[in-house]
């Protein structure tokens, strides 16, 4: 049986100003900044060779993407196998919100919790994720 979850994948935040908020971070915090956030990587403990990735992205304060949410953070959760998890989440009455999104990085899909939270499961494909941000923060 696949893993349900298994890291943190993101944490995305409504704010007035986005490039702003950016600027703040990387000026204050030291996160290394490009147009969509920070990506901060790590490795897998129980594979020390294989790198993941964690982001961390302010979003324009009228976004629609956190929506049915109208909360003011959105997280992303990694998962092993978003279909079969899909699957064990309808059977347990949880209800998919929109469609899954396959892309060449990765599958999403999106839940939402008791508390009216939008939550993403990611199913990463960590090789070319990784080679994405190494080239936005190279740039």
């Amino acid at each position: 049986m696949p893993k349900r979850v298994t890291a943190l994948g993101g944490i995305f935040m409504k704010c007035s100003d986005p490039a702003a908020m950016r600027s703040w971070y990387a000026t204050h915090l030291g996160f290394v900044t490009d147009s969509y956030g920070t990506t901060f990587e790590w490795r897998y403990p129980d594979e020390p060779n294989k790198k993941g990735q964690t982001v961390w992205s302010p979003f324009a304060k009228d976004t629609t993407y956190f929506a049915p949410s109208a909360k003011e953070f959105m997280i992303n959760l990694r998962v092993e196998n978003l279909e079969w998890l899909l699957g064990e989440l309808k059977k347990e009455g949880i209800e998919q919100i929109g469609e899954m999104q396959a892309y060449e990085y990765g599958k999403f899909a999106h839940i939402m919790d008791p508390d009216g939270n939008k939550v993403e499961l990611w199913e990463p494909v960590d090789e070319v994720f990784g080679e994405m941000t190494e080239e936005n923060t190279t740039k």
